[in-house]
């Protein structure tokens, strides 16, 4: 009888010891793009697919995009802590203000490339912003996109061009740089771009290539303003998840979601999405597009004209206590450290 009492013992604490290890979690994944968008396709979804891999069937990712579990862009990041989502891919700038400091990265010419600056971006974020600026969630991956291109109806080559001229702006920083070169800026997130260029609320955008086909821009402007070297701009993106998600899962499902996310993963993504832009300015040529690429002289003047905006920047956030000046150094120091010029 004792034996039997042992057995059966054992046998319970096993059969719950197995349950445990092939716990199953649905985690949300919550963004604003159409799936076949290059950042769904080609990042959002790889990291979904190794995440299910690497645990063997036991973590599932269901995908939402197009904001299909309702709200706005803006929205999403309040989501992911408020638990409505998971998993969100945002912008912050979407939100502005509320992560101040991250918005070094988004400063005029500060992005030579975007793997070089997704590393710098998450070394930055480790050692000041996890727990300022991100303490409210889990961050899995910060980067930026490739050059940001202006898109408009008219050729835009000089700065004099951009004078009356209504531009999108994705960001708080971007939107008062077009502001400081002269353009009439008007801040939205990307999906409400298409209409506003069919009404005329706009008349160009500034998004980098690969985003365009997934919003139609190459067929609703004719003109393509890229310059040669450092981005004009470069946006900023978060995947973020939920933390009680993330702390609800067994250590070694947590192990799982670590091993895919943080600097590789950032790094990964950020060349993921400036690989897009090839095959997005393709299209553009294809339609027979006016594309005017700015030497390093003709952008010496846009250069000139963009310190104005980076120096507010650095003045304010010094006012505001969040040290400016030290973030921009430490930015550029990370910049060139992971681009081999330090």
């Amino acid at each position: 009888m004792i034996i039997t009492r042992t057995l059966f013992a054992g046998l319970v604490a096993f059969a719950i010891g197995t349950a445990a290890s092939a716990q199953e979690v649905t985690l949300r994944l919550h963004q604003f793009l159409p799936a076949q968008a290059n950042v769904p396709a080609n990042i959002l979804d790889v990291w979904a697919d190794r995440v299910e891999a690497d645990s063997n069937g036991r973590i599932k990712i269901d995908r939402f995009p197009s904001m299909q579990l309702g709200g706005t862009p803006p929205q999403l990041i309040d989501q992911v802590i408020d638990g409505v989502a998971d998993i969100v891919w945002t912008l912050p700038g979407y939100t502005p203000g509320r992560f101040p400091q991250l918005e070094v990265f988004e400063l005029p010419f500060i992005s030579p490339d975007a793997e070089v600056t997704s590393r710098a971006f998450w070394d930055l974020a480790e050692a000041r912003m996890m727990d300022s600026d991100f303490a409210a969630f889990k961050p899995l991956g910060l980067w930026v996109h490739g050059p940001g291109i202006i898109h408009a109806n008219r050729p835009v080559a000089a700065i004099t061009d951009l004078e009356g001229l209504k531009l999108r702006g994705p960001t708080r920083v971007i939107t008062n740089l077009l502001t400081d070169l002269g353009a009439t800026a008007v801040g939205m997130p990307v999906p409400a771009v298409p209409e506003a260029l069919s009404r005329g609320v706009i008349d160009g955008a500034v998004i980098p290539w690969e985003v365009a086909p997934s919003i139609r821009v190459q067929e609703l402007v004719t003109n393509h303003t890229e310059f040669d070297g450092a981005a004009l701009y470069a946006a900023t993106f978060i995947l973020a998840m939920n933390t009680n998600s993330y702390n609800a899962l067994p250590d070694d499902l947590k192990a799982v979601i670590d091993a895919n996310s943080g600097l590789e993963f950032s790094a990964f993504a950020g060349r993921t999405q400036q690989a897009g832009d090839a095959d997005a300015r393709a299209l553009a040529v294809a339609a027979g597009n006016s594309i005017i690429t700015l030497t390093p002289d003709q952008t010496a003047p846009w250069r000139e004209a963009a310190a104005a905006t980076t120096a507010a920047w650095i003045a304010e956030a010094d006012a505001a206590g969040i040290d400016g000046t030290g973030l921009y150094a430490a930015a550029t120091a990370l910049i060139a450290k992971h681009a081999g010029k330090d």
